[in-house]
């Protein structure tokens, strides 16, 4: 029943995906992480004590996401129906494939019409670094980072914990991955408590990241990219990034198309610099946007395929 619901999901993420209006579950647990963050910031005072405070911050954001979530879905088990329909919908809300994509293409269209001003300010919707004053090539690169990064942050890592814990591990995920987004950053005010946060998403999409680089190699092959350069980048350029898992999608990315990613960015007025990712076989386009949506789909489907059969051996 697991399996059938996490197809259902996926299929309606695929089809749905976050409308607007939609009271997604992320929006309560960035609620949550708003209102601890508040209490556990009037408690410590100190460097340490907020260092601390980031670990009950993400123990009172984490498990509450995962027990309730847990309850929902065993209320739900009197019913067959009941329970493959809740569980597909708790599935569903943690995947994000159309609304990366349609994002992405937002941005894309209004580049497509010269309007710098308007793409930055769409590309602020979807990124943490400023965009006020990026030219045309890095709202492109930015867009193809962002969509690549969260391929396995919004894809492939949910699945892979939908399948091994159902949809309270996936939703657990989701909160882990909240917790990094909305703290984990290392500027003033975020640097101590933000720590723990920060940490635990590394351990999270540890594997993901790692899995991402097969993954999107496979999408890479089926699209007629170069597969073979996304592994060689993805293993090369591995380490440049702060991030210990940012790379291997970006650099399966940058490999499949011949661009080069990465560079310094800025981020809340400060300047960071990063290392390049890939090779610079040509200048990047903006209809490398759409070649990465198509890359993130096609690593969507390679996902499914792949963990449902190693989910169908560990059953054997």
């Amino acid at each position: 029943m697991n399996i059938l619901s996490i197809y259902i999901g996926y299929i309606t993420d695929l089809i749905v995906g976050d409308p607007y209006s939609f009271p997604h579950p992320v929006r309560y647990i960035g609620k949550l992480i708003r209102y601890v963050e508040k209490k556990v910031r009037k408690v410590a005072n100190t460097d340490k004590g907020l260092k601390i405070g980031g670990f009950v911050l993400w123990f009172f954001t984490v498990i509450p996401t995962y027990l309730i979530t847990y309850l929902i879905i065993k209320l739900s088990s009197f019913n067959t129906y009941v329970y493959v329909f809740v569980n597909a919908f708790i599935i569903y809300t943690t995947l994000a494939t159309k609304c990366l994509k349609d994002e992405a293409v937002k941005i894309y269209r209004v580049l497509k019409t010269g309007d710098l001003e308007q793409s930055r300010i769409q590309l602020s919707y979807i990124v943490g670094r400023d965009t006020e004053h990026l030219s045309e090539k890095e709202i492109i690169r930015a867009t193809v980072e962002t969509v690549s990064e969260n391929t396995v942050d919004g894809i492939i890592a949910p699945m892979f914990y939908a399948f091994i814990g159902g949809a309270p591990l996936a939703m657990a995920y989701k909160a882990v991955n909240t917790l990094d987004s909305t703290v984990g950053y290392k500027n003033e005010k975020y640097i101590h408590i933000g720590f723990a946060s920060a940490k635990i998403d590394d351990i999270a999409n540890y594997i993901p990241a790692r899995i991402s680089v097969l993954l999107m190699s496979i999408g890479s092959l089926v699209l007629g990219y170069n597969y073979k350069n996304a592994v060689k980048i993805a293993i090369r350029d591995r380490k440049n990034h702060k991030s210990p898992n940012c790379a291997f999608s970006e650099g399966a990315v940058a490999g499949a198309l011949g661009i080069q990613l990465g560079g310094t960015n800025i981020y809340f007025g400060q300047e960071v610099y990063k290392p390049t990712i890939g090779e610079k076989d040509r200048e990047i386009e903006s209809d490398d946007i759409v070649k990465t949506n198509r890359i993130m789909y096609a690593t969507s489907i390679a996902s499914m395929i792949v963990f449902t059969l190693i989910y169908v051996l560990c059953v054997r």
